[in-house]
């Protein structure tokens, strides 16, 4: 047999091989998914975040055929599941309900072990938390016009808390501070639960909380809803002016987004990401959002990462800038 023939057959025989793997490849790909994914989430089970991934969770169960089991792993302001989808296998089995925090504890973390970023692979975002300033019913303002006047007249004198150093309440309060010319003194609270009680009784004059916190106390008139930090249109709360009628181009709200681990094949992400796209478009989403508190914000992975990125960054220029730490 001549060397030419031989030389052909490897070579058929190598292309036979490649084409079979990648037709294997595509195969276990398009079966995606054969078995339940688990969503983790890095807060414990009945607070906000947990709240809409057992409200997403069930949606995208259906839609893909195969159980999204919320799973918590709360702890270290979320980085606790960061750490573990950041180093799972990126087969799409097991995703991440990251929020804004994620992204914060780049800034906030020495020794976070993995990148907010660059760890993972952006999926959808799903939705934004509104968070609202309050104050106790003898504080001297009822807008944020008056709220900024009021700080502006006594520089220090007043004190805000909220669920502690590095979070989105505290970093867009410090964030209005700077855009305002405004001082007032930081509290951190251990977590969220105190903080409206502290305010009614007059342990504390402001506080920043998520909105269905707040609004409930507001409308027994047990406090004053100020402002809602974003321009969010919450139901419910149609009667509390945005704080960006007072400090143009504030806008701050939590955001919730879907992740998978960096290396996950495209047809996957892409195939979790249309399922979200579908979930979100429920008719009835909107209404189950606002009863905890949130509202849709459907993003596909492109404008995920973008969105992500800037965040960050702006959250960095302002810790930066603000020397904030939790030392």
């Amino acid at each position: 047999m001549k060397p030419f023939t031989l030389h052909r057959r490897a070579l058929l025989a190598l292309a036979a091989t490649l084409l079979a793997g990648h037709a294997g490849l595509a195969a276990a790909q398009g079966a995606y998914p054969d078995r339940p994914i688990r969503l983790l989430v890095g807060y414990s089970a009945g607070g906000g975040v947990d709240a809409m991934a057992r409200l997403i969770a069930p949606r995208l169960s259906a839609l893909l055929g195969q159980q999204v089991v919320v799973e918590n792993r709360a702890g270290a302001a979320g980085v606790i599941a960061g750490d573990a989808v950041a180093k799972a296998a990126p087969d799409g089995y097991t995703l991440l309900l990251g929020d804004s925090s994620t992204l914060i504890a780049k800034y906030m973390q020495a020794k976070l072990t993995f990148d907010p970023v660059k760890s993972f692979v952006p999926v959808a975002g799903l939705f934004k938390s509104p968070l609202l300033i309050v104050a106790g019913n003898d504080f001297p303002a009822t807008n944020p016009r008056e709220l900024v006047a009021a700080l502006k007249a006594r520089p220090g004198f007043y004190s805000f808390a909220t669920s502690g150093v590095g979070t989105v309440q505290h970093l867009g309060f410090e964030m209005m501070k700077g855009q305002s010319g405004t001082f007032a003194l930081h509290i951190p609270y251990r977590g969220a639960a105190q903080i409206v009680p502290d305010v009614i009784s007059g342990q504390v004059p402001l506080g920043v909380v998520s909105a269905t916190a707040g609004l409930a106390q507001a409308k027994a008139g047990k406090l004053r809803a100020l402002a809602m930090m974003s321009n969010d249109k919450l139901p419910g709360a149609e009667s509390v002016a945005a704080l960006s009628t007072a400090v143009p181009g504030i806008d701050v709200a939590p955001r919730l987004f879907l992740l998978a681990p960096a290396g996950t094949p495209d047809a996957i992400v892409d195939k979790l990401g249309e399922a979200a796209r579908s979930a979100m478009g429920a008719p009835d989403l909107p209404q189950a959002a606002a009863l905890q508190g949130a509202v849709p914000d459907f993003m596909p992975s492109a404008a995920l990462a973008t969105a992500m990125a800037q965040e960050s960054a702006r959250w960095g220029k302002l810790i930066s800038e603000q020397k904030i730490s939790t030392q």
